[in-house]
């Protein structure tokens, strides 16, 4: 069959938890206009009954977010938010680009969660499963609604996108920035743009996301770049470009994670290395296996994003040198959590 064109992935994935699968015939593709190999972008409204997800774990203590869409059209083959389209009966490969869930009352919930007396006011998080600024969101709007409502409350949030959308609400970041309300990063995988249209298919260039970063620092919104995942034998050559490249557009710091196929990632990373680089594949899985302990995925805490032994070593060598060459001197300020205003201000503009 043809790969699906324009997308990260190219199959969809066993669901583990599906006791039955459907397969259909090729009179059934033909009906339905080919949806496997030009898969129509879904939208699925439905009405939440949360919107804050706490983590608690070792490697993100207290960590508070929101993600206004599940599923992400952007494709990135390697995102680990893709085994948890499943819970909701759904593929992690193609299923999750194009079958997106969009929580329509997320602003409603936000609001309450501020008006409740058990909220103790922390920075939220945006992005921290899927893009809050992906394509669908040019349409809902329910990223810039939230926005607001932080701004109205008073309650600081940092924000993580690959999307050039985030400029359009330039106007309420500025009014979070002279407050100490925002930071923001910019995710930047690579800028080789033969591997950055081939790993993020439906994302902004790495040029055009140097620019966003550019324009939000000099709109005085702190600004850094979160270069991840590292995947070795691909990307890992580029960390000091990149962060050589962010510190000159503005970025103030940078991180990383080394990529871990875990659950349906590894075999559709597996499947996407093969079509894409298959001269290179085998090298890039050998080298990701020796940087968690033999194998391609990895859960163990305090390991599992940074990655152990000597390739990983090198990475992380390689992104501190960097870092302490191009970020000398450069400080970025806690979020300010003192002026929360339960009820919110009585004027937001």
């Amino acid at each position: 069959m043809e790969r699906a064109r324009g997308r990260g992935a190219g199959i969809n994935t066993h669901n583990k938890f599906h006791k039955q699968e459907i397969e259909y015939t090729s009179e059934d593709w033909q009906q339905w206009e080919d949806p496997e190999t030009n898969p129509k972008t879904q939208f699925i409204e439905e009405q939440s009954k949360t919107i804050l997800s706490v983590s608690n774990s070792p490697d993100l203590p207290n960590y508070n977010s929101i993600n206004p869409y599940r599923g992400c059209e952007h494709g990135c083959v390697y995102c680990y938010a893709r085994n948890s389209h499943e819970y909701w009966g759904f593929s992690a490969g193609l299923d999750f680009e194009t079958k997106i869930m969009v929580k329509k009352n997320a602003p409603q919930l936000l609001e309450k969660l501020f008006n409740s007396k058990n909220w103790k006011p922390a920075t939220i998080f945006f992005s921290g499963n899927t893009d809050c600024y992906q394509p669908g969101e040019k349409k809902y709007r329910l990223t810039r609604q939230m926005l607001e409502i932080c701004l109205k409350y008073r309650n600081p949030v940092s924000i993580l996108t690959k999307n050039s959308l985030i400029l359009r609400d330039i106007d309420i970041l500025d009014k979070m920035a002279k407050l100490n309300l925002v930071h923001a990063a910019v995710s930047i995988t690579s800028l080789n743009e033969e591997l950055r249209g081939a790993l993020e298919p439906r994302t902004v260039t790495g040029k055009r996301r140097l620019q966003v970063l550019k324009t939000l620092h000099e709109a005085g919104i702190p600004m850094g770049v979160m270069t991840a995942p590292i995947i070795p034998g691909l990307n890992d050559h580029e960390i000091p470009a990149i962060i050589q490249a962010a510190s000159e557009n503005g970025a103030a710091w940078a991180a990383y994670t080394v990529v871990r196929l875990n659950g349906s990632i590894s075999n559709l990373f597996e499947e996407w290395i093969e079509h894409h680089f298959p001269d290179k594949a085998a090298k890039v899985l050998n080298q990701i296996k020796e940087c968690h302990g033999g194998k391609v995925n990895d859960s163990r805490f305090g390991l599992r994003m940074s990655g152990e032994g000597k390739y990983a070593e090198h990475i992380r060598q390689l992104h501190s040198l960097a870092c302490r060459k191009y970020f000398k001197d450069r400080v970025i300020t806690e979020l300010d959590t003192s002026l929360f205003m339960r009820g919110g201000q009585m004027s937001l503009f």
